[in-house]
């Protein structure tokens, strides 16, 4: 029995003696927070004005028939690509074709009639300068030659209309662009001024972007608008403010500004929608840090600058967010290293710790310190 509580004694004094030491061991203070970090840099912030607008084309000519007659061929399908100069029907040429040939022969017929004047002139000024007739003859032979020279005239006028029907019986396209409607089909009989087809011009365009009223003093002719289609995500194209309407819409009350442009691919088509960004203004050197730095505090907006393994609160003032970056008016520095992912799990010196690079995930994280920046 003596033997048993000694044992028990030995044993409790033991295990007290364990959890002196086990206690012994455990660190003061809150664990460290992980987080990333970055640097503030200094770099060009762009000012602009954002608007969903809409797109016009410039040119959707209406293609009519400029002579008479049957259509015997027909090229301009809906949708079809189109060049300036393509045929797209053709109207029967035989009666132009046959016009023409009458209109050659006539045109040789006077011209033959007026070399043969021109000698019967010439023997007749002979003639009177050796009085074998009066100046009244020769008078007559030179009224006659006047008056075929302008009949020739007049006939050779009339081939080149008659040369130009013939040729007007190709329809060709005015413009590049894309057949919208065809409205005629083989076998139709057109008259002058009959609609054949609708063309739209695919590269020059009109955007429309709406703004409110309060950002007319910001916008001007001239300034640079990127602007973007959803049926291509990345595409931008770059262009100017061409105009601004001096009105406002009666309805939306919306500003218009007009920004022509031109593309050479499908990628804007008319009546679509169009992401237009105006650049009202640049600011060469600010400082900006990722938006989810910035975290807002009773004391208001701060960042946590990281140094020697503390996360230190710096009340900031902001300014324009672009691309997920916020610009930093005052309360911070360009080069100091700011908390990024975990920042909104800071308090003022706050332990921190950046994680550790592959392979040596095995290891406990160190505290972070300034000059490891783990995110740029």
């Amino acid at each position: 029995m003596r033997y048993a509580l000694a044992a028990l004694a030995a044993a409790a004094l033991l295990a007290s003696g364990c959890g002196e030491k086990t206690d012994a061991k455990k660190p003061g203070g809150p664990p460290p927070t992980l987080v990333t970090v970055t640097k503030a840099q200094v770099r060009p912030l762009e000012i602009t004005e954002d608007s969903v607008g809409s797109l016009e084309n410039l040119m959707d000519p209406r293609i009519a028939a400029e002579v008479p007659g049957r259509i015997v061929r027909v090229n301009g399908a809906v949708g079809r690509v189109v060049r300036k100069g393509d045929v797209l029907a053709e109207i029967d040429p035989a009666d132009f074709e046959i016009q023409a040939r009458a209109d050659e022969a006539e045109v040789a017929r006077l011209a033959a009639l007026l070399a043969n004047q021109e000698r019967v002139v010439e023997r007749q000024r002979e003639l009177v300068k050796q009085n074998f007739i009066s100046q009244n003859a020769a008078d007559d032979a030179i009224a006659q030659r006047n008056a075929l020279r302008e009949s020739l005239a007049a006939a050779r006028a009339k081939a080149e209309a008659g040369k130009r029907s013939l040729g007007k019986a190709r329809v060709v396209s005015p413009i590049d662009g894309r057949v919208e409607t065809q409205i005629v089909a083989v076998g139709d009989y057109v008259k002058v001024g009959d609609p054949l087809f609708k063309l739209v011009g695919t590269t020059e365009l009109r955007a429309h972007l709406p703004f409110p009223e309060s950002a007319a003093p910001r916008l001007k002719r001239g300034q640079k608008v990127r602007l973007a289609s959803p049926l291509v995500p990345g595409k931008v194209v770059e262009g100017e403010v061409s105009d601004i309407k001096p009105t406002v819409t009666e309805t939306s009350r919306a500003l218009d500004v007009i920004v022509r442009f031109t593309t050479e691919d499908q990628a804007f088509l008319g009546g679509g929608t169009v992401n237009g960004q105006v650049v009202v203004a640049v600011k060469p050197e600010v400082v900006m840090v990722p938006e989810e730095s910035v975290v807002l505090r009773p004391a208001g907006k701060v960042v946590y600058v990281v140094a020697d393994g503390k996360a230190l609160q710096r009340p900031v003032e902001t300014g324009h967010r672009k691309g997920g970056l916020v610009e930093i008016v005052s309360g911070l520095a360009a080069g100091e290293t700011v908390a990024v992912d975990g920042a909104g799990f800071l308090t003022n010196n706050a332990p921190v710790a950046l994680p550790r690079p592959r392979g040596e995930a095995g290891k406990a994280p160190e505290a972070g310190k300034a000059g490891d920046a783990a995110k740029l």
